[in-house]
């Protein structure tokens, strides 16, 4: 009972602390002899959250990440988590890889989403090196912890949980509540629990205590077995000094449900990261994951249907939807699935939710790509003619909707057997180079002398002179006409550009924005000789918001 004593004590501080930042200022004095701030995160320890539904992992993983990323919502009779989710945690000087699972019923019913996700979570925690198992300070032991109980000893004999109490911040008063909670709690068997609030940040200190140790001697043994503890930090270093062209690309999956997401982002990763099934709707989390292709880190963002929001959407649903919105404007490339099984019924390529998808990511300036997923339910003797209708018929249709992005690539996969990985990555690849493309200004200008001449201009003599072109930006490839008198470019001028721009640098595929704006001869003069200067000085006036660049 030492651990509730001393967290009386701190319960004042804990309570002042922010909803999402704790900070452990004072309560380690001595050296540490270990800095987790400067191991790889492939190399750190992994601890992973697990409970009973409803007991508030989700709520604790936010708190230990410092962002709120796992949707929260009290959900008594249903199961907010399903799939497993993965960031660092920094509780204090401590860096871990904390790993946010769905909830056990270790007696749900073979072949249910609940023993799916226990299957997961049983997966998951084969790989992990701790464990924190998580219970309701104010419901006591629950029947169902006592199952988790039971179904950790059986499938992690290797593992010896923490325990700890969340939901404690009630338990403070005269009456010792929390201490008699504590005496229940050790009836799982697994020590003394600690008693933790995820939503105020109580007992972050008794964690730390707690998982320090543990953490330390994990390291310390990894690292003298590789033997080259001296070199860790080293090792960091040299990653800082990347090549610009291998920077971590952000790639977003969306789609309406049950079009293959999840499916696919398990066939991108190689393993089963994320719960899949015939039902609709299984995804409700946006699952984040980080993993390497040819030398590059790309960061994958499977985001749950897209749905249009309703007034009759609530909770958990509506949560979902507000989350992969917000995946598509954190995302460099969308990648957007569509069932071909559906659109040989259909017969149409997209439907409305999917048109709403692309138009929004070409709006925000994103790369997308489209992938036809499920080509495999269209082979056999009596579905060749579909399967070629498809392949021939998706490219053009896509063409028409978004008139505005030209050679939007297309890729025709079936991830449930894994065909098409490489080729979808290769192609995202591809489109996020694009994407990040800068083109120098002298190139530029000598590629509007000759553009300019083969243009028809319908009056010779109202023709707008551009006299200077340079790109302001990149993601997306950003374009300034420095344009001489009052005439402007018409948008069919603009379009004109556009589509030259993309034939002759090979950026098709992606949005490319052109902007104008009106000089002086004395401007004129002066931009030819601070060319750099100038191009900067534009990109400071343009006003970005979600569907549009201004430029004064």
């Amino acid at each position: 009972m030492n651990r509730i004593r001393r967290l009386l004590f701190f319960h004042n501080f804990a309570f002042a602390a922010p909803p999402l930042e704790v900070t452990l200022r004072g309560f380690c004095t001595r050296a540490a002899p270990l800095d987790f701030t400067q191991i790889q995160i492939t190399r750190l320890p992994t601890v992973v959250i697990l409970g009973r539904p409803n007991v508030g992992k989700s709520a604790l993983f936010n708190r230990l990440i410092r962002r709120r990323e796992a949707l929260v919502y009290n959900t008594p009779d249903d199961h907010v988590t399903r799939d497993i989710r993965e960031g660092v945690a920094k509780l204090g000087d401590l860096r871990f890889r904390v790993l946010d699972s769905a909830g056990l019923e270790a007696e749900a019913s073979s072949g249910s989403i609940l023993h799916r996700t226990a299957s997961m979570t049983a997966n998951v925690l084969a790989r992990s090196n701790f464990a924190l198992f998580l219970t309701d300070a104010r419901a006591g032991v629950h029947p169902l912890d006592l199952e988790v109980g039971k179904w950790l000893r059986k499938h992690a004999p290797q593992i010896k949980p923490i325990v700890a109490m969340n939901k404690s911040e009630s338990l403070f008063d005269a009456n010792d509540s929390l201490a008699t909670a504590a005496n229940e709690i050790c009836r799982l068997g697994f020590g003394d629990p600690i008693a933790i609030s995820a939503e105020t940040g109580l007992g972050m200190h008794e964690l730390y205590v707690s998982l320090r140790p543990l953490l330390e001697d994990y390291m310390l043994r990894v690292l003298n077995d590789e033997g080259d503890h001296e070199n860790s930090h080293d090792e960091d270093s040299s990653n800082l000094d990347v090549d610009k062209s291998k920077l971590p690309l952000q790639l977003a999956i969306v789609g309406r449900p049950n079009v293959g997401k999840s499916t696919l982002l398990n066939a991108l990763l190689q393993e089963d990261r994320v719960l899949v099934g015939p039902e609709a709707g299984l995804t409700r989390d946006a699952i984040r994951t980080q993993f390497e292709f040819q030398g590059r880190t790309i960061y994958l963002v499977d985001t749950a249907g897209w749905l249009q929001r309703t007034k009759q959407e609530k909770g958990a649903a509506s949560l979902s939807i507000m989350q992969s919105r917000k995946s598509l404007l954190r995302a460099h490339i969308i990648a957007l699935v569509l069932d071909a099984e559906e659109i040989v019924n259909a017969k149409r390529s997209m439907k409305h939710a999917e048109v709403v998808i692309a138009r929004r990511a070409v709006e925000e300036g994103r790369g997308l790509v489209v992938i036809v997923n499920k080509m495999d339910l269209l082979r056999g003797k009596h579905k060749s003619l579909s399967y070629e209708k498809v392949m021939e018929a998706v490219p053009q249709e896509i063409q028409t909707i978004i008139p505005q992005v030209t050679g939007i690539p297309v890729v025709f996969i079936s991830a449930l057997e894994g065909r098409g990985r490489s080729t979808v990555l290769n192609q995202v690849i591809d489109t996020y180079e694009k994407w990040c493309s800068r083109l120098p200004t002298a190139r530029l200008n000598r590629w509007l002398q000759k553009v300019m001449s083969r243009h028809s201009w319908k009056d010779q003599a109202a023709q707008p002179k551009v006299k200077y072109f340079t790109q302001v930006k990149a993601r997306p490839p950003t374009f300034v006409a420095f344009v001489r008198g009052k005439t402007q470019l018409s948008q069919t001028d603009i379009r004109f550009l556009t589509k030259s721009l993309k034939e002759d640098f090979d950026l098709g595929g992606i949005p490319i924005r052109i902007m104008q704006r009106s000089v002086t001869k004395k401007d004129t003069s002066e931009t030819s000789k601070n060319s750099h200067s100038v191009g900067r000085v534009v990109a400071e006036r343009i006003v970005s918001d979600k569907r549009s660049i201004l430029a004064e």
